[in-house]
């Protein structure tokens, strides 16, 4: 069991379980000795579901990355390949299944789809004549991948290019397939909420799917109480501001993948007296983030500029506890002091890494280009010159800075003033083209499509009302005991989560007109309950709503919706799903092109 997927109201464990239990089914179908060929972007999910401990109890011996060639050697009868089905990873498993034949004594080759089966696949293993070597071809459909307790996500990194450029709905189709699978397990969600293209779809799918299982009727007491599916293309500025919570911090400058970081390893070298630095560790420090560690649930979600009271509070509290020891006198007290031991040590670990990594995060935002970004950021989220070309942003460019630096500048410009003046666009794309080079027009067309980095039709600038109407910017925020949901950026509120506020309290009828505004239908839909599971709801009860980002979902939105979660009569809380966490920079990443 992992402790830290079952603190909230909805147990997650059960859904790990779920998903743990379907692949121990089907390692035990290839019975014998087994290999495990790994497409590697799956590790990293697959190792929030099982550990390699798992995998040794059912006779998985070696495990190997998919590379083309050879496969390495290994005494094995059984080889599986774990894959996602990419055709042009079907051509490097022809290539290995194809040189294990020549290789000698015959095995038995399987394959495991992620999260489905493809037929388009199937016939390219077909034409390289390698299909019929396959005796299981089967699917793993791993849609949700628990997180954390109220965190949920498919890891699907292409999901908003291909739902808002290539209009592919297959991310689409495995996010209703995984929110069936969550209704089989927690209960029928009976009210579903959503704003946005795609979320339209995929309600359409669930609800097709419910018909097509009509048989079986379920019978599981709700958990949640409310469904809110939400488009990224809905809020395109969110994800564009740099985030400013403890761990928002830490996936700007590092980047969170799968739940683990990697950091600069001088700041975790042991300090040796007489040792004068030498011998200081070159491999990176990996440290996985999640509630599981008592310290870094209570700062995670916290604004950076409150976390070194927390961190110094902390260290205060430890000193005194290893103090108590020269307190014990009798051996009942010497025993308790040493049966503290472990859980007070793991707690002067945990402050050491954090006091670590605020260091170094603290070494970025008190830089000044950190600051003067900042600044700009701050200017076009409260609506001050969007309409003209940026003398910053003009800057990064004539210095070369970064190229994901300047379009994410250049995009939030644009989303601020809904889309920028055509003799903008054209001057920001001009100057980009000639300093970084003319194969960015590809990438440049990608941002103007979805929506990013574009010319303002109509000549109206709606962002003024959509910014008034939901209070998106606060001028007064208590970054240390925050009030407010705008905390998460210093001042500005994310515009999904306050969506989410609304809908929770007094109700979108409150901003119709905004809704509107905003691209995409909004609706409201009704799963009705069979007899006898209608939940009466207790006094002070909350309410439970999942809530679905089709696009991804940024560490700020996430601490955002933990706040409101945690409000004393806030009334509702929040259990959050998504196709991808993301922040800015791997957002637009996903969306450059490369021509060569």
């Amino acid at each position: 069991m992992a402790a830290h997927l079952s603190y909230g109201r909805v147990n997650l464990n059960v859904l790990r379980e779920a998903v743990r239990r379907e692949l121990r089914e089907f390692l035990d179908k290839c019975a014998g000795s087994k290999a495990i060929v790994w497409d590697e972007y799956l590790t990293g999910p697959f190792g929030l579901i099982a550990q390699y401990s798992l995998l040794k109890e059912h006779e998985v011996e070696k495990m190997f990355t998919l590379k083309g060639s050879r496969l390495p050697a290994a005494d094995v009868k059984n080889i599986i390949f774990f894959v996602r089905p990419r055709l042009e990873l079907m051509d490097i498993i022809a290539e290995n299944v194809l040189s294990e034949d020549r290789r000698g004594p015959t095995r038995d080759f399987h394959i495991l789809f992620v999260p489905r089966r493809s037929l388009l696949c199937e016939q390219r293993l077909k034409d390289l004549g390698v299909l019929g070597s396959f005796i299981h071809r089967e699917e793993y459909s791993l849609d949700l991948i628990p997180f954390d307790g109220d965190l949920l996500s498919m890891e699907s990194e292409g999901a908003f290019k291909e739902c808002y450029l290539e209009g592919d709905q297959t991310s689409l189709y495995h996010a209703a397939k995984g929110l069936m699978t969550l209704q089989a397990l927690y209960g029928t969600i009976p009210q579903i909420f959503g704003k946005g293209e795609c979320a339209r779809q995929v309600a359409n799918m669930m609800i097709r799917m419910k018909r097509e299982f009509t048989g079986s009727q379920n019978s599981i007491f709700p958990v949640f109480d409310n469904l809110l599916l939400l488009d990224r293309n809905v809020d395109l500025l969110t994800p564009l501001a740099t985030q400013l919570t403890y761990e928002g911090l830490i996936d700007e400058i590092y980047g969170i993948q799968n739940s683990y970081v990697k950091l600069p390893p001088e700041k975790f070298a042991p300090k040796k007296q007489g040792d004068g630095g030498k011998d200081l560790p070159t491999e990176a420090k990996k440290l996985q983030l999640n509630s599981a560690e008592e310290l870094y649930a209570e700062i995670r979600d916290k604004n950076f500029n409150a976390v070194g009271s927390v961190l110094s509070k902390k260290a205060k509290i430890i000193s005194a506890a290893f103090e108590e020891r020269h307190n014990a006198k009798t051996v009942g007290e010497i025993k308790q002091f040493v049966s503290q031991l472990p859980h007070m040590q793991a707690a002067r670990g945990s402050l050491a890494n954090h006091t670590s990594i605020a260091e170094l995060i603290k070494d970025v935002t008190t830089s000044e280009d950190f600051f003067d970004k900042l600044t700009v950021e701050q200017e076009f989220m409260s609506g001050i010159d969007t309409d003209k070309v940026n003398n910053y942003i003009e800057d990064c460019i004539a210095q070369k800075h970064p190229l994901i630096k300047v379009l994410r500048l250049a995009c939030l410009q644009s989303v601020c003033n809904s889309g920028l003046k055509q003799k903008v666009l054209d001057y920001y794309k001009r100057e980009i083209l000639q300093t970084y080079g003319y194969e960015h027009i590809l990438t440049l067309n990608n941002l103007e499509k979805a929506g990013l980095l574009k010319a303002q039709t109509g000549g109206r600038n709606n962002y003024p009302t959509i910014r008034k109407t939901l209070r998106l910017w606060m001028d007064d925020v208590n970054e240390q005991n925050p009030t407010d949901i705008s905390y998460v950026y210093s001042g500005y509120a994310p515009l999904s989560v306050r969506l989410a506020q609304l809908l929770s309290r007094p109700g979108w009828r409150s901003i119709e007109e905004v809704l509107r505004i905003l691209p995409g239908p909004h609706f409201e839909e009704r799963q009705p309950l069979p007899t006898g599971l209608q939940k009466k709801r207790q006094p002070g009860e909350n309410r439970v709503t999942l809530i679905f980002f089709l696009g991804g979902v940024t560490f700020a939105e996430i601490a955002a919706l933990r706040f409101l979660s945690q409000l004393e009569d806030g009334g509702t809380e929040y259990v959050i799903a998504t196709t991808k966490l993301m922040n800015g920079t791997s957002w637009i990443e996903a969306l450059t092109e490369s021509p060569f």
